[in-house]
This record gives C-alpha cells, structure tokens and sequence, in this order.
C-alpha cells in the first residue's frame, strides 16, 4: 500500500505492545481524542502464494476473496503458482480476488500447488495429508521426517504430484483443460 504505518482499532489496553516493538499507541491526529495503536507498516521481500488462474502478463484470479491483493501492493516482489495460465485474463473473467498485472512479477504453473491444502472452487484439503502434517507437528523430530518425506526429499513439484497428490483428484486437472 505504500504507507509506513496502518492504525489498529482494538488494541489499545491489551498487553501485546510490551511484546512489540513494532506498534505505539497515538492519538487521533484530528481531534485527539481518541487513542489507538499505530503499527509500523509490513514490506515484505517476497510474497508467494497459489491462485486458480493467471495469465501469461501476470493477471491473477485468486478463486477466494482475501487479503492477497493488499499483500501484492506491500510486497517488493511477486511471484504466484497457479492451477493454470490462460493467454488473457481480465478483472471481469475472475472468480474472487483480482491482482493486476503490474503487482506481479512471476508466475509458474503449478497443478495441485495449493496440496496438501484446498484450492478454492477446485479441490478441498487432503485431509489424511493434513492429518500427517499434524500429527508431525508434535516434535521436532517428527516434522523434520515430515519435511525430508515431503519437502526435501522430492525434486520437483512433478514427483510432489505424482507421489503424494490422490489419483482420483487428478480428473481435475483435465477437468481444467490441462
């Protein structure tokens, strides 16, 4: 969004700011009556995410309405994993939130990019998956085997698909024109 700080109703009174060096609490600039917490503003490096649709400019539908598009305008880079790229995608032919073009700097074709979490519209979670993952979650052993199982010991998102995605998922893809 450009701006270095975003005011944040409901926090004023709470103990977070003793935690947090990255909030104040200010009053109201015009009438200073009122007193709210100031939060310095986030610039990430890069911000990474999967949408259903992008085109090959950099045109996002993300399938779900949500705060992407705010995070593409903070970020200093964009790159998004999609479940397919069309030629052409206009704001009126997505489905949810729209990123335009000029907030992203990538794109990569990613089926099933969203796995072992849902794709909205497409695919729910994988719950069995999930299931492993929190069970994994437990200790740090156990989710260092998850992530050399899942993670690191794959070589690309191809092998990902082909070993851990379920095969009676993948009539999606074709359903999609893959």
């Amino acid at each position: 969004m450009g701006v270095p700080y975003v005011p944040i109703l409901g926090l004023v009174g709470t103990d977070l700011l003793k935690r947090r060096d990255d909030m104040v609490i200010a009053a109201d600039p015009f009438d200073g009556k009122m007193k709210t917490v100031v939060a310095r503003a986030l610039r990430p490096d890069i911000a990474i995410f999967h949408a259903q649709t992008a085109d090959r400019r950099g045109n996002v539908s993300c399938g779900y309405e949500a705060e992407v598009v705010i995070l593409a305008e903070a970020s200093k880079h964009v790159i998004v994993t999609a479940e397919r790229i069309v030629d052409h995608l206009t704001e009126r032919e997505a489905t949810g939130a729209f990123i335009p073009s000029i907030h992203v700097d990538t794109v990569a074709l990613a089926p099933f990019g969203a796995h072992p979490a849902g794709c909205a519209g497409l695919y729910g979670p994988d719950k069995v998956h999930m299931g492993r993952y929190v069970a994994a979650s437990t200790d740090d052993a156990s989710f260092a085997e998850y992530l050399e199982t899942y993670v690191v010991g794959v070589t690309d998102h191809d092998e990902y698909v082909e070993r851990f995605v379920p095969r009676d998922w993948w009539h999606i893809v074709r359903a999609i024109g893959r």
